[in-house]
């Protein structure tokens, strides 16, 4: 599998029919990043840097622009450098992964992505939460868990399914997509789950917690389950997790 392309070829007119995994056109970013957006309408991380005691005031369509917005630049930030997939006759479900040795915080990539103009846009709440608590929490989090892994292996950053398409299988299809590749590497997989009801179902994929972690600016902390996935090594009678387990640092951080 190669990187998402990136393309600026427009698709056909409305979305492509497609029923199974497939990269994100650059074209399509827009679209993709509404139905993410409508995926994690009601999650407390994603509405974390949105919903903040200085934005109370404003009113519920420019919170939602912002949240849009916010869902667009993470989109195109992961066609440029990553890896974007959907499912489904309208981007039903769509995973957003970060490949082995990738990764979407250089200038060039922030500034093609929107990312940066997506920062002035924050309140100033907003940006603390994300540039101060936020991104360093998930950072060193993901350093401290993987180790020497760390930079070789596979992170699901987003998949979400817009509510009227859930139960259909699409995030199995994106998560599978890669996992199976993952596999053949002998790659471990990492995720952060930021809904409690979520766990349990990657725990079918083979993905175990590793770690907890809390954002805690807000009025009540909001929790992380941080996940794993050891890759599977397939044999003639069974699946067993292969010889890839995590080397953890030494290093102790305050969560």
């Amino acid at each position: 599998m190669s990187e998402a392309s990136s393309s600026s070829s427009a698709p056909p007119n409305g979305p492509i029919q497609h029923q199974s995994a497939r990269k994100i056109l650059l074209a399509e970013c827009d679209a993709a990043a509404e139905s993410l957006a409508l995926a994690f309408a009601e999650d407390d991380v994603a509405m974390y840097f949105v919903k903040t005691t200085d934005t109370e005031s404003w009113s519920n369509q420019k919170k939602w622009d912002l949240h849009v917005k916010i869902m667009r630049s993470i989109v195109k930030a992961h066609i440029l450098k990553g890896l974007a997939l959907t499912v489904g006759p309208d981007y039903d479900c769509v995973a957003l992964w970060m490949p082995p040795g990738k990764n979407m915080d250089d200038r060039l990539t922030r500034i093609r992505s929107g990312m940066s103009t997506v920062n002035f846009r924050l309140s100033s709440e907003g940006k603390s939460r994300f540039q101060k608590e936020f991104l360093p929490l998930l950072h060193r989090t993901k350093e401290e868990v993987l180790g020497s892994l760390d930079n070789d292996s596979w992170y699901l950053v987003y998949i979400g399914t817009k509510p009227a398409s859930r139960g259909k299988g699409y995030a199995r299809q994106l998560i599978e997509h890669v996992t199976k590749q993952a596999d053949n590497q002998r790659l471990v997989c990492y995720l952060e789950s930021s809904n409690e009801a979520n766990p349990k179902i990657y725990r079918k994929y083979g993905f175990e917690t590793e770690k907890m972690i809390h954002l805690t600016r807000g009025p009540k902390p909001i929790e992380l389950e941080v996940m794993v996935r050891q890759p599977i090594q397939k044999t003639a009678s069974s699946e067993t997790p292969a010889d890839c387990r995590l080397t953890q640092t030494t290093k102790s951080f305050q969560i």
